[in-house]
């Protein structure tokens, strides 16, 4: 199961550009924000943690990785803004996201991906 959520972290992160080259920035952050997601589950799912809703995954990725150090609490940030956005992106009306807001997301998602893929290989 954890090859299996970094691999669909990477195939989503891959879902994301194809987005953005598309100027579908909604939908762009959408696929970051899962992209984090999927990564961050497979280090909880490593570590013997189940969360149950994405709260659930965002609590204990912070309390477990970020706030022990584990991981650079920049990581932290980035997917707290991206697990907000992607809920105003998708739920708000009247909303809508725009490239200097999505572009500077990809490098640091694709930092925590492989950041988490080297976590969970060193077990």
């Amino acid at each position: 199961m954890i090859k299996y959520r970094i691999a669909r972290a990477k195939d989503t992160f891959d879902d994301a550009r194809i987005l953005a080259n598309s100027e579908k920035w909604n939908s762009a952050i959408n696929r970051l924000y899962y992209a984090a997601y999927y990564a961050v589950i497979a280090l909880l799912l490593d570590s013997g943690l189940k969360p149950t809703t994405h709260n659930g995954a965002k609590s204990n990725f912070s309390e477990y990785f970020i706030k022990s150090g584990k991981l650079d609490k920049k990581f932290g940030l980035i997917f707290s803004q991206l697990f907000t956005w992607r809920q105003k992106g998708d739920y708000d009306d009247l909303f809508d996201f725009q490239k200097d807001k999505v572009l500077p997301y990809f490098e640091p998602v694709e930092k925590l991906i492989a950041e988490i893929e080297k976590l969970v290989a060193n077990k």
